[in-house]
């Protein structure tokens, strides 16, 4: 176990260059008190690590120094062959990198671990997008990537939602591939935006290079504004009765919004096995849709308003099939 995280300490150090006791306890999930411990180690084993003392001090190595250590496991060589899209990858037009890449990895490792490799290639296979879902055109993706690497100014004409098209400036920061589409982040004016890379209609690199800011973290980001997204997209919350029926449908009508919300019902079936649930919707005509999904195996009780709306389809459409 140690041997294990003195090598993460190290490696760290050499993915990372300076870091501090702190943010090392932080990532190995140890106390500071441990770190100190190790880095002594360390250092008594001939590895030449340093630390600076004051504000902007840490440890970190000699500079040169590299460890040509490999030390894989079996289960963290299985989960490289894991790691990879080929599919996402050759949409940024890297297709052909990411295989030569895979078989460099495949053949410095030892015979056992490239066997237990494979097997995980030849037994999985993520595929991203969803059902019932085409692949969208993206004819600006590679060149979107390239301004993301080197940091490129771009100006991009965006298609908004209703059709308006707008002439952006943007300083990309990053992509995101989620369900199949793919999203771009960008501060567009001073302030963090997120782009649908399908929506860019046209894409001219500016000629300059602009600074990242400090401290942007790419995976904090999208979990922030896709927390606030869902909460614009599902705004109102409906209480409903739900029998068991329903509550299996839930899941794959809502995602994970409507999973979420079942996890979170603090109540129990009554005697006939339905239960009451606070449950998010969106506004006006989309929740009445996703609501008649549900047939006789939903009942809204509240808000009255969307009650109301629901019975008012209802009967249309009994007096149509009547």
């Amino acid at each position: 176990m140690r041997a294990s995280r003195l090598l993460s300490v190290l490696l760290l150090l050499q993915n990372r260059g300076r870091m501090t006791a702190e943010e090392l306890a932080a990532e190995l999930e140890v106390s500071v008190r441990t770190v100190y411990r190790d880095v002594e180690a360390l250092s008594a084993a001939g590895v030449p690590v340093y630390a600076d003392r004051g504000r902007t001090g840490g440890y970190q190595l000699v500079d040169g120094y590299r460890t040509r250590l490999t030390g894989l496991t079996e289960e963290e060589a299985q989960s490289l062959s894991l790691a990879g899209l080929p599919g996402a990858a050759a949409e940024l037009g890297l297709g052909t990198v990411l295989a030569a890449a895979q078989l460099k990895l495949h053949a410095a490792m030892p015979a056992e671990l490239r066997t237990g490799a494979s097997k995980v290639s030849e037994r999985f296979y993520l595929d991203v997008p969803g059902w019932h879902r085409g692949i969208e055109s993206l004819p600006r993706l590679s060149e979107l990537a390239d301004a993301v690497w080197h940091t490129r100014r771009i100006k991009v004409r965006y298609e908004r939602w209703g059709q308006r098209k707008v002439d952006r400036v943007l300083d990309p920061l990053g992509l995101i591939l989620k369900a199949g589409n793919w999203y771009l982040a960008a501060r567009c004016e001073g302030n963090d935006r997120t782009y649908r890379v399908s929506r860019i209609e046209e894409l001219e690199d500016l000629g300059e290079t602009f600074e990242r800011p400090s401290g942007f973290d790419l995976v904090r980001y999208w979990r922030d504004w896709s927390e606030q997204f869902e909460k614009r997209m599902y705004p109102r919350v409906a209480v409903v009765r739900l029998n068991e029926r329903a509550r299996i449908l839930l899941p794959f009508y809502l995602g994970a919004v409507g999973a979420r919300a079942l996890r979170e019902a603090d109540a129990e079936p009554d005697e006939n096995g339905w239960l009451t649930m606070d449950l998010p919707v969106e506004p006006g005509e989309p929740a009445v849709g996703e609501l008649l999904r549900f047939g006789g195996n939903l009942e809204v009780l509240e808000p009255p308003e969307l009650r109301e709306r629901l019975a008012e389809e209802i009967r249309k459409m009994g007096t149509r099939y009547g």
